[in-house]
């Protein structure tokens, strides 16, 4: 099997201004011989993220990014584990630390900007640099979710981690989903401490060396960091650091694990920003739409779907196109069981729901199978993970949603992941990474052990089917007699009004779920 044909060479990640390639060979767009696993919910990709920082010293880097970070939400239970005091004494002991976060939208729409700067100032004494970034197209963000490791004495060490998971509250739940302690405002329906379902990977190898080059050349570019003029008065009014320090020189990929078999390909979108563009993506560089496209044209048996949204005719005619194609494909899709916000925004993030399944329910019908998670006090599970894997041969995992804003308009990274070994037909290896990733995930919702997960991919259709049909009718019951196992409910089409559709797409097409390709020689 050619890796080309799962992932995008250079000249179909379209954009010829970006350095991330520039260390492959030819048309290649993808690194070898690397290491991938899933960090699977906030709880212990926090601890795991304390420990790794706590080990760097003089000459070890710290890079990264995040659409908000909050200085005092702990990766531990340690109350002196806060991240803003993780990260200062790394910088204390000599690491060079630096961040980009997003420099959000007004507070009173119910965005935190001011968390970003506190811990910014905080860095800066310590002798690190954490910059708000504020460029991003009208309504956009910058939604990137990612860190960097490198150590200076054992490239070997070296690390990048990236997906979905916040350096914020709410985000520190496990795998009971009983939430984070430190809170976000949810709607009431989730509880006091909503629980959070989120994935992230841990990537060693010389793809690190590809994550790295998307924080440089963000935290390099000569854009200012914001245009804004009243943005710019309040930044001298505060004294705020808006000029990013030179970076040292860039090490060399770090060298392969032992027996490492993953192939990794760092995808993107940045959008096209006017009047001035990025340095390294003046056009914009929509690659992590362009390579789900094109996977799924690939696909045979089984889609597995982890996402915060599934929004948009645009991104749901791909997935009826697959459908259309290949008559024996399932399409399974875990998604929230209720909007994270209330009124007319949780009618808002419905419609969007609906324009998708509206195409893709069409073409796949019984073939289609939507889930939500239920924990084990009934309370709904908020899906943030974003994870799409085909036919148990390609993996993606990152901040991107399928919806137009993350395809188009958002900044956003995710790491897809093809095992070498994979021939042109026949099954994956057991444990290469999409195989592992889809079964760890598919345990947890059907609450067995991972060795009883189906391997087939219709029986894995119809095992999450059963179950949530056997817990949907417990529920029905009012949980008399014992509890099914797992987590998984049946979920429906959103049903809306003609009144509600038509207040709900203006909002949508210009707040919610923009397209950031119109006016553009391309499309979605």
């Amino acid at each position: 099997m050619s890796l080309a044909e799962w992932f995008l060479t250079a000249s179909e990640r379209d954009n010829p201004h970006t350095r991330i390639d520039d260390i492959h060979a030819g048309d290649q767009a993808w690194s070898t011989g690397n290491s991938v696993r899933a960090v699977v919910h906030g709880r212990p990709y926090y601890a795991e993220l304390h420990e790794r920082i706590g080990g760097v010293g003089p000459g070890d880097r710290i890079y990264l990014a995040d659409w908000r970070g909050d200085p005092g939400e702990r990766l531990t239970d340690d109350p002196a584990s806060s991240l803003a005091a993780t990260l200062c004494a790394a910088a204390e002991r000599g690491a060079d630390v630096r961040g980009l976060l997003w420099r959000s939208h007004w507070r009173h729409f119910g965005y935190q900007s001011e968390y970003a700067r506190f811990l910014g100032e905080d860095l800066q004494k310590a002798g690190g640099e954490c910059l708000r970034d504020m460029r991003v197209r009208t309504l956009g963000a910058q939604h990137q979710k990612f860190v960097v490791i490198r150590y200076a004495a054992d490239p070997g060490r070296d690390i990048a981690y990236v997906g979905g998971i916040d350096l914020c509250h709410s985000r520190r739940d496990g795998i009971e989903h009983e939430g984070d302690p430190q809170v976000l405002p949810m709607p009431p329906a989730y509880g006091p401490t909503p629980a959070w379902h989120d994935v992230h990977l841990a990537v060693q190898g010389p793809a690190v060396y590809d994550v790295e080059t998307v924080f440089r050349e963000r935290w390099e570019d000569t854009r200012p960091l914001t245009l804004n003029p009243g943005r710019v008065l309040s930044s001298l009014i505060q004294r705020e650091d808006e000029t990013p320090n030179a970076l040292g020189r860039q090490a060399p990929p770090p060298p392969s694990p032992e027996h490492a078999t993953a192939a990794v390909q760092v995808l993107r979108t940045c959008p096209r920003i006017r009047p001035m563009g990025f340095d390294f993506a003046p056009d914009g560089e929509l690659s992590v739409a362009s390579a789900i496209v094109k996977v799924l044209g690939r696909a045979e048996r089984l889609v597995y779907v982890e996402d915060q949204y599934l929004w948009s005719t645009e991104v749901g005619r791909h997935f009826a196109a697959a459908l259309t194609a290949n008559p024996e494909l399932r399409l399974a899709v875990v998604l929230p069981m209720e909007p994270d916000s209330e009124g007319m925004g949780a009618v808002v993030q419905l419609y969007g729901r609906s324009l998708a399944l509206d195409v893709i329910l069409a073409a796949g019908q019984d073939r289609v199978a939507l889930f939500a998670l239920s924990n084990r006090a009934g309370l709904p599970v908020y899906v943030h993970a974003k994870v799409c894997v085909v036919d148990d041969r390609w993996a993606s995992v990152g901040s991107d949603n399928l919806n137009r804003r993350s395809w188009s308009s958002d900044s956003e990274i995710s790491c897809a992941v093809v095992d070498e070994r994979t021939g042109p037909s026949g099954p994956a290896a057991s444990d290469a990474f999409p195989v592992a990733l889809r079964r760890e995930l598919v345990a947890e919702h059907l609450g067995v052990e991972q060795d009883a997960v189906p391997t087939e991919p219709h029986a894995i259709f119809e095992a999450m089917v059963a179950a949530a049909a056997a817990l949907d009718a417990w529920f029905d019951g009012n949980g008399r007699g014992e509890r099914p196992p797992g987590q998984l409910r049946r979920l429906a089409r959103p049903e809306l009004s003609a009144v509600q559709r038509r207040l709900a797409r203006p909002l949508y097409d210009l707040a919610f779920d923009p397209d950031g390709t119109r006016g553009l020689d391309r499309s979605l």
